[in-house]
């Protein structure tokens, strides 16, 4: 039987959506599950989860949750972090219960929410077009049914059904930003413009329309602007018209770091890298340096949600394919160093799978494996696992012609891979190329 998965917190909107779901598809013969992630951050989370529980089974739906076991780091956003892991538990279980659907419960007031606090932000088109009606994520559509629907026709549903629901405290909390929204703002700016609910989020969906133009213009533009190893080449960028030259830099820095880019790193490589030879600036966990013509971000990249699976296969974008079947030191121009290849008794790798060795950036989503007989986890926990400092992470990793990830820097071989007892084999390391002299911080203008 096909299924469909509803993201239920147990607060009155999802709970209403549970329930219209229920009704609307025991006439399709869809089974209906209902999904349930508990943060630990408030006491009451256990009886939230039982009810939500109870109330599925009552209802007919399928149930799982998951507890996040983890807490924020240090100076993170309780909201971005808790989002961030939600987002991860619910398409683990979405997966785990065969559904490929996820319904979502925000409605209008929510997007109109998001796009003042965006705006607030200084948000740029991307982030003004607040939440998405529906998109494509790991083998998952997440839908928002409801978002054209103002808040009153969900506490009407609620009314109408008499459903049973729970009060989240930390919902009055001013401490987070949308909550001192909806109590301050929101009351104020209705009474002085009552239609600003629905024209915020006609405005999100405006700016949806243009960052969607954005991106059709940056699939178009950066390929030709990426050197092999995904470098942005500064010439090629530099003949754009100024508009597609931002968009471009835009995109590509979103795929280098891993997040946006802040608006005034933007603007600054927008003013200084036409006029550099070799510069390098500091960006949100990373350090991006220009040398020879190319702009490339070095360091530790956040890692978005990981890719479920045993192993990781994600095979490199636009690498060019390197023999490191035999020791030697094996240069790599266009990233600016060199492989040491040398024989090894332990912890080595086959020669057979050095043969047509891929370099590539860290994607996102990478699995590794320190012990043989350890469960596969993210770099990012891995790296924090070795207490690897973030300048010993730079360096591309290193996949097999198949996609499987073979080496990291900072952290060498993936257990599930290393050469067995007394087999031939080799150990990789890699060897930037020494920075050019000039002092740290300091540019080199062209002229």
């Amino acid at each position: 039987m096909r299924a469909v998965a509803v993201a239920t917190s147990g607060g009155r909107d999802s709970t209403a959506l549970l329930h219209c779901t229920l009704r609307a598809a025991a006439a399709q013969g869809l089974r209906v599950v209902a999904l349930h992630v508990h943060h630990g951050l408030q006491s009451p989370a256990d009886d939230w989860l039982a009810q939500v529980r109870d109330q599925a089974r009552r209802w007919g739906a399928g149930f799982d949750s998951r507890r996040i076991a983890e807490s924020p780091g240090a100076g993170e956003s309780v909201e971005a972090w808790a989002r961030r892991l939600r987002y991860t538990a619910l398409a683990e279980m979405a997966l785990g219960a065969g559904c490929e659907l996820v319904l979502l419960a925000h409605h209008r007031r929510d997007q109109a929410e998001t796009w003042l606090l965006q705006a607030l932000r200084g948000g740029g088109a991307l982030g003004l077009s607040a939440m998405p009606r529906q998109t494509e994520r790991g083998g998952i559509r997440w839908c928002r049914p409801w978002l054209d629907q103002p808040r009153e026709a969900v506490d009407s549903y609620v009314r109408r059904h008499r459903l049973r629901f729970v009060e989240d405290p930390s919902n009055a909390d001013p401490r987070h930003a949308r909550n001192r929204l909806r109590g301050a703002v929101w009351p104020a700016l209705l009474t002085a413009f009552p239609q600003a609910e629905s024209a915020l989020a006609a405005a999100a969906g405006q700016a949806q329309a243009a960052a969607a133009l954005a991106a059709e213009v940056l699939a178009q533009d950066l390929p030709a602007l990426l050197d092999e190893a995904g470098g942005l080449q500064t010439a090629p960028w530099l003949a754009l018209p100024p508009a597609r030259r931002r968009n471009a830099l835009q995109g590509w820095l979103r795929q280098a770091l891993g997040r946006g880019a802040p608006d005034a790193l933007l603007a600054r490589l927008i003013v200084e890298l036409p006029g550099c030879r070799a510069a390098s600036w500091d960006a949100p966990g990373h350090r991006l340096q220009l040398y020879r013509g190319v702009l490339r971000a070095t360091g530790s990249p956040a890692a978005p949600i990981d890719a479920a699976g045993p192993l990781t296969m994600l095979p490199p974008v636009a690498a060019t394919a390197v023999d490191l079947s035999m020791p030697g030191r094996h240069p790599v121009a266009v990233w600016g160093g060199s492989w040491l290849v040398e024989a090894a008794q332990t912890d080595g790798l086959p020669a057979a799978l050095l043969r047509a060795a891929l370099p590539a950036p860290r994607s996102g989503g990478e699995r590794f494996c320190l012990a043989a007989a350890a469960a596969p986890r993210s770099l990012k926990k891995q790296f924090q696992a070795r207490g690897v400092p973030a300048w010993q992470r730079g360096g591309p990793l290193l996949f097999s012609a198949d996609g499987r990830l073979l080496w990291v820097p900072g952290l060498g071989v993936d257990a599930r891979l290393r050469a067995a007892a007394g087999e031939p084999q080799l150990r990789v390391s890699w060897l930037p190329d020494p920075e050019p002299a000039m002092a740290t911080g300091q540019r080199q203008r062209a002229g």
